[in-house]
C-alpha cells in the first residue's frame, strides 16, 4: 500500500511528499497514457505525465572522471574493452585511464556507445572502451575507471559512514562483516567500529560508543573491506557514495559514505 511504501522510502532518505504515487494497470493500460475511468477516486497525473514531470538530474561534467566497471570483454582484432556507466566527468579517447583498487594505468584508443564511436561521453552514458596493453583478467566488475591525471580513483583502506539498520532480525555490533554493494562493487565489509548512534530525523547523537545496534538504528560506523574497493564520499561523488548492506539473501541496512581513508601507492623503484 502507499502507506508503507511511504514509509519505506522517508527510512532511506527521500520524502514522500515530493513523490508522485500513481495507481496504474500495465496489463490493461490503465492511467498510463490516459486517465482511467476506473479510478474515479484518484486525481493525480497518469504514469507518462508524473515522468513528464520529474526535474532532469544535474549531470556532473565539472567533476573528475568516474566510472564503475559493469563487465569486461575482450574483442577480436580491438582487444580489451571494459564497460561501464559514466556517472561523473567525460570519457574521452586518448586519456590515460586509471584503474582502481588495482592502480593499473592504460590509454584509451575509443570509445563506443552503442555501436557508434564517439570523442567525448558524458555521465549517464553506458560506454565502452577500449585500452592498450592491459588483459582481461586485469580488471574486473566492481573496479573504478578514472583519469590518472584528473584526481584519480584509488582503493580504500576503510570508510566512515552513517548507516540505518533496516531489516536486521538481531543486533549489529563490531566485528559484522557483511557483504555490501555500493556501485557495481561487492564486498565483504567488516564494522570495526560503533561511533555514534544518531536521531534519524535532527541527526543529533543519542548516544556515543553504543554497544550494538538493531532495526530502525542510524550510526555513524568505520568499516574495513576485506579485499581491495574503492569508494568514494557521498559530499564528492554520490553515485559512489551510497551502498546497501546485504546479509541473509536480503537488504538489512542502507548507508552513505561520509569520509574514506586511501590506500597508499608505494612508487615501484
Amino acid at each position: 500500500t502507499k502507506a508503507i511504501l511511504a514509509s519505506y522510502l522517508k527510512k532511506v532518505g527521500y520524502k514522500p511528499a515530493k513523490i508522485a504515487f500513481v495507481p496504474i494497470s500495465g496489463w490493461l493500460g490503465e492511467n498510463i497514457k490516459d486517465k482511467s475511468k476506473n479510478l474515479s477516486w484518484y486525481s493525480g497525473p497518469t504514469l507518462l505525465d508524473a515522468l513528464d514531470n520529474v526535474t532532469p538530474p544535474k549531470r556532473p561534467v565539472d567533476k573528475s572522471l568516474r566510472i564503475p566497471i559493469q563487465d569486461v570483454y575482450k574483442i577480436g582484432g580491438i582487444g580489451t574493452v571494459p564497460v561501464g556507466r559514466v556517472e561523473t566527468g567525460i570519457m574521452k579517447p586518448g586519456i590515460m585511464a586509471q584503474f582502481a583498487p588495482s592502480g593499473i594505468q592504460a590509454e584509451v584508443k575509443s570509445c563506443e556507445v552503442h555501436h557508434e564511436s564517439l570523442l567525448e561521453v558524458g555521465p549517464g552514458t553506458n560506454v565502452g572502451f577500449n585500452v592498450k596493453n592491459v588483459a582481461v583478467k586485469d580488471i574486473g566488475r566492481g573496479d573504478v575507471a578514472s583519469d590518472a591525471d584528473d584526481s584519480p580513483a584509488t582503493g580504500v583502506t576503510s570508510f566512515e559512514a552513517q548507516v540505518i539498520v533496516m531489516n536486521h532480525p538481531g543486533k549489529i555490533m563490531k566485528g559484522y562483516c557483511p557483504v555490501i554493494d555500493c556501485h557495481t562493487a561487492h564486498v565483504a565489509c567488516s564494522f570495526t567500529n560503533i561511533k555514534d548512534k544518531m536521531d534519524r530525523r535532527t541527526g543529533k547523537v543519542v548516544e556515543e560508543n553504543p554497544e550494538f545496534i538493531q532495526n530502525g538504528d542510524a550510526a555513524i560506523v568505520t568499516m574495513v573491506p576485506t579485499k581491495p574497493l574503492c569508494v568514494e564520499s557521498f559530499a564528492e561523488y554520490p553515485p559512489l557514495g551510497r551502498f546497501a548492506i546485504r546479509d541473509m539473501r536480503q537488504t538489512v541496512a542502507v548507508g552513505i559514505i561520509k569520509s574514506i581513508t586511501k590506500e597508499v601507492i608505494e612508487d615501484e623503484d
